[in-house]
């Protein structure tokens, strides 16, 4: 039998680790034709040693509205574009946040995903979608998230505007939780696996996520023809406790 991907070509941009790396192997074992995205062509290449010689890869500046369309004016017809690229979280109080460090925040995880949308949308094949990537602080944030919050809000209300814009083509967004990648490099290990194991003895399924739970999300909305302008949740019920 043939995967539910099968015949359709997925572009999933920030995908040399984490969550992109997982939607892009979970793409690939639902039969589809898989391009990687990311600015650094070592990162690029240790992906494809995980992915396998079925899939490709390019560097893009994701901050770069110019490199974006250059990528999408020569990458050719597709069905699915997925957007996950990120920085490290920026958690501060606000009289301690650079504001500098804010916009380079908003650069790639929201401003990259509008450039994507912009120039890849002339490429998406009949029944294609768009998938962007949020976070939960949009839902609940947390003292020093302002920075987050905000960003992952922009996220949101970007999805529900272009679902209508766009339409009929699917546009709709990855909202996780605390989920257990590189996105925490910026802390220390002690307190990283600290933050995890709070989290973990709070959350009503015990632990805090991974990569592959989120990236299931991901292959739903991607093959749900009647789901478009929805804001999925995968966080392990925080948003309820």
């Amino acid at each position: 039998m043939s995967g539910r991907l099968y015949g359709q070509r997925v572009i999933v941009l920030g995908a040399s680790s984490g969550i992109g790396l997982a939607v892009a192997r979970e793409a690939l074992r639902e039969d589809a034709e898989v391009m990687i995205v990311s600015s650094q062509m070592t990162r690029i290449e240790k992906a494809l040693a995980v992915l396998g010689p079925k899939a490709q890869g390019c560097t893009v500046d994701l901050r770069d509205e110019s490199a974006i369309e250059r990528f999408f004016n020569t990458c050719g017809a597709f069905d699915h574009l997925v957007y996950t690229a990120g920085d490290s979280l920026q958690l501060a109080p606000l009289p301690d946040t650079d504001l500098q460090t804010a916009r380079s925040a908003f650069e790639i995880r929201y401003w990259g995903a509008m450039a994507a949308a912009k120039y890849g949308v002339r490429n998406l094949r009949p029944g294609g979608s768009l998938t962007f990537t949020t976070g939960i602080a949009a839902q609940k944030p947390h003292a020093n998230w302002t920075l987050v919050a905000s960003v992952c809000g922009a996220v949101e209300a970007l999805t529900r505007a272009l679902a209508v814009e766009l339409a009929p083509i699917r546009v709709n967004a990855v909202s996780p939780g605390v989920v257990a990648t590189n996105l925490w490099s910026g802390m220390t290990e002690e307190a990283c696996q600290r933050m995890y194991a709070d989290l973990a003895a709070k959350l009503p399924v015990g632990r805090v996520g991974s990569a592959e739970d989120v990236a299931a999300a991901y292959l739903f909305l991607m093959t749900s023809g009647f789901a478009t302008g929805q804001v999925h949740t995968v966080d392990g019920g925080g948003v309820l406790v």
